[in-house]
């Protein structure tokens, strides 16, 4: 699962798989905990992070939306490497 962003001790990875499933979202992971994102609605959807860095990507996501997407339609529809996405700074 390639990574695209880092920021803050978050990493941000999303799978190059076309069998992944719907909705669009990526995974986050923060020290022992990770989550799952959803694209769309730039809303948690399963998993646990602490609530710092919980705003912090879910800040980052709306800001990084559309480039969420695009890395979505490479990855999880065509099985392509996503692009790295600048981190939140």
């Amino acid at each position: 699962m390639p990574t695209l962003s880092m920021f803050y001790g978050v990493i941000i990875r999303m799978y190059c798989a076309p069998e992944e499933h719907s909705p669009p979202h990526f995974h986050a992971y923060y020290a022992e905990h990770k989550a799952i994102i959803d694209i769309n609605t730039c809303e948690l959807t399963e998993g646990y992070l602490p609530r710092k860095q919980l705003k912090l990507v879910l800040a980052w996501a709306e800001l990084k939306q559309e480039e969420l997407k695009a890395n979505w339609e490479l990855a999880a529809m065509n099985g392509e490497l996503p692009f790295r996405i600048d981190p939140l700074k």
